[in-house]
């Protein structure tokens, strides 16, 4: 009886070994893929940025800059079309101010003043040379004033289109920088010694490098 127990024993255990064996063989280890951190390129964020305003911010995932990017270009067109309208309307009132055409009084608009005080054309026996020559001079000031405006809108707009592709440049290349914690800047007050010999407090910056 003793040696069927102890064969009993042994073929139990055989079976519990084959189970563990079994058990062990269909467990799968399934590994978490590891999330990759984003990289934006230089070269991708800058060119980007070339093709379209706007393109190289999103690229580079700073998403509240671009309401910024559209703003300054908003306001710089808004600029650009509202000095260019008046530029014209004040270069057409001038040109038929200074010509000898009846017909031609877009100026009217503009001078709220009565033609009789200074317009030579309507008017040649009432009209003031002075008051004529003020509003002359007037209107070709105003000429130049949205002229310049003008132009500085476009140069504006140039301007601005360029620091857009700078940003995502500049964005994309420090997107990675990391500052080591080898590198410490502290700023420590300091005793310094005042003109005529007398001792102050200051401030101090110390650079540390740990090695």
């Amino acid at each position: 009886m003793k040696i069927i127990h102890k064969i009993l024993i042994i073929v139990i255990l055989q079976l519990i070994c084959i189970q563990q064996n079994i058990f062990s063989q269909d467990t799968v280890t399934i590994a978490k893929p590891v999330k990759q951190k984003f990289k934006p390129e230089t070269l991708k964020a800058t060119m980007m940025a070339v093709s379209f305003p706007g393109f190289g911010q999103i690229y580079n995932r700073k998403l509240w800059k671009i309401p910024v990017v559209y703003a300054g270009f908003g306001a710089l067109i808004y600029s650009a079309g509202f000095n260019s309208k008046n530029y014209n309307l004040y270069m057409k009132a001038y040109q038929d101010f200074t010509d000898l055409i009846p017909q031609t009084q877009s100026y009217t608009r503009l001078i709220l003043a009565d033609p009789a005080t200074y317009d030579p054309v309507l008017n040649p026996k009432t009209y003031s040379l002075s008051t004529y020559s003020y509003y002359k001079d007037a209107m070709l000031r105003m000429v130049d004033y949205y002229k310049r405006y003008r132009d500085l809108s476009y140069i504006g707009i140039a301007g601005w289109y360029l620091i857009s592709i700078l940003d995502a440049n500049v964005d994309a290349s420090l997107f990675n920088y990391d500052v080591s914690p080898n590198l410490n800047l502290t700023l420590v007050p300091i005793q310094m010694t005042l003109p005529g010999g007398f001792m102050g407090a200051g401030v101090g910056v110390d650079l540390i490098i740990n090695f």
